[in-house]
């Protein structure tokens, strides 16, 4: 089982940045990849961006230029620097791991979530 702990979300300005930040704990060893999401009122989740064991990354289209994900292995966490904030940045971002189920053939994989944190840009 893996536990995920995000923080760094807030109120900022249009233009402005934040950092968040993921803590994963537990069976961090059978992660593959990680990735953040979010979702905003009314709409359904989406994947901001995905980063590898690896390193590789991905984005979504309407945050390439702007967000920055990356891992520190060293203590376990993963972080996305955002800037240049948009209004439409607002929703609640969620930290995901994908997990290997060890001794599954085909192999299996376990997704987990952490809790959501709130970003809010204001005009």
């Amino acid at each position: 089982h893996v536990r995920l702990v995000e923080s760094g979300g807030g109120l900022v300005q249009a233009g402005g940045s934040l950092r968040l930040s993921c803590v994963a704990s537990g069976s961090i060893f059978s992660i593959k990849a990680m990735a953040w999401y979010r979702q905003a009122p009314g709409k359904q989740r989406e994947l901001v961006a995905e980063i590898t064991n690896g390193g590789d990354t991905e984005y979504a289209n309407s945050v390439k230029g702007r967000f920055t994900i990356s891992r520190d292995n060293a203590k376990n966490t993963m972080n996305l620097q955002m800037n240049n904030l948009k209004l439409e940045d607002t929703a609640v971002y969620y930290c995901y791991a994908e997990s290997l189920v060890a001794g599954t053939y085909p192999q299996e994989v376990d997704d987990f979530w952490g809790q959501g944190t709130q970003v809010t840009v204001s005009s």
